[in-house]
């Protein structure tokens, strides 16, 4: 991860606060014991444990695990700094630090390998599901929650992509984009709705489930936070995809040009369609 990739997933917290659904974190909140043990799958800048704090959840224990090192490097040098920052006691430790009463840690590795069985009464996989084989991701959770245990799947893309004002090329160039994502190996666009229905085929509990789509709009005063550097790496994201694709999209400079210029202007509107979904495995 680069210096850019590491501003994107920072630049989008501001985003995922507003898209996360409440209703599914107080079900969420309601099934934890005391001092949970935490275990998070694509943890990326660790940016879930301060949101985790401010839900009141300051005991217990926290890992979370990324491929990349230099967004692991990036959690364990920004987070503890952020609490220290905001006045909490900090004791660092090898891999992580401990606020209040919660111990955490951040770890290099493949998160559906990484943790051990029966290890967690939370599994956390955030922005996630979409990017890797849904089947290995389910057994994975199924294995490391101790019984009673529940999976928090927030911010699981769905398969819809809008920017606003309308352009006449937008609904060929989201086929396209879709097309292409879908094309990569362990991706699935419209992986929101099909883990929910592979859950529902498990033994286990769909305790609930709800939209929780990003929206990101200009206001009076520009993009909040750095929302607009967000767009940016969308559109980025698009172009780089479209691109390398082995089919044609007419249009797509023109488009891209245009949707720039509107960033740029702050007049573009962007929206993802996305789902936060609670699970809990059956018990043995």
């Amino acid at each position: 991860m680069n210096h850019a990739a590491t501003r994107y997933l920072e630049a989008k917290r501001s985003i995922d606060d507003r898209a996360l659904a409440p209703r599914i974190r107080d079900r969420l909140l309601a099934h934890l014991p005391a001092e949970p043990r935490i275990r998070e799958a694509g943890c990326g800048t660790g940016a879930t444990v301060p949101r985790l704090h401010a839900w009141g959840i300051d005991s217990g224990s926290y890992c979370g695990v990324d491929r990349d090192q230099e967004a692991i490097s990036f959690a364990r040098h920004v987070r503890p700094a952020a609490f220290r920052h905001a006045g909490h006691d900090i004791v660092d430790t090898d891999r992580g630090f401990r606020v209040d009463d919660l111990a955490v840690t951040f770890e290099t590795g493949d998160a559906l390998t990484a943790f051990d069985e029966n290890s967690a009464d939370l599994f956390v996989a955030q922005a996630f599901a979409d990017l890797v084989p849904l089947a290995e991701l389910v057994a994975t959770l199924e294995s490391v929650l101790d019984p009673g245990g529940v999976a928090y799947l927030p911010i699981t893309f769905d398969g819809g992509t809008v920017f606003q004002p309308d352009h006449p090329r937008d609904d060929a160039i989201e086929r396209a984009y879709h097309r292409a994502i879908d094309r990569r190996p362990g991706r699935d666009v419209t992986a929101g709705r099909h883990l929910a229905d592979l859950l529902r085929e498990r033994s286990g509990d769909l305790l609930a489930m709800a939209s929780s789509d990003w929206i990101v709009r200009p206001r009076t005063s520009g993009y909040p936070a750095d929302e607009r550097y967000f767009v940016g790496c969308i559109l980025g994201f698009i172009d780089e995809l479209l691109s390398d694709a082995d089919e044609h999209v007419d249009g797509l400079e023109e488009w891209l040009t245009t949707r720039r210029q509107q960033l740029s202007d702050g007049e573009l509107t962007y929206v993802a369609h996305q789902y936060d979904l609670l699970y809990r495995p059956a018990t043995p």
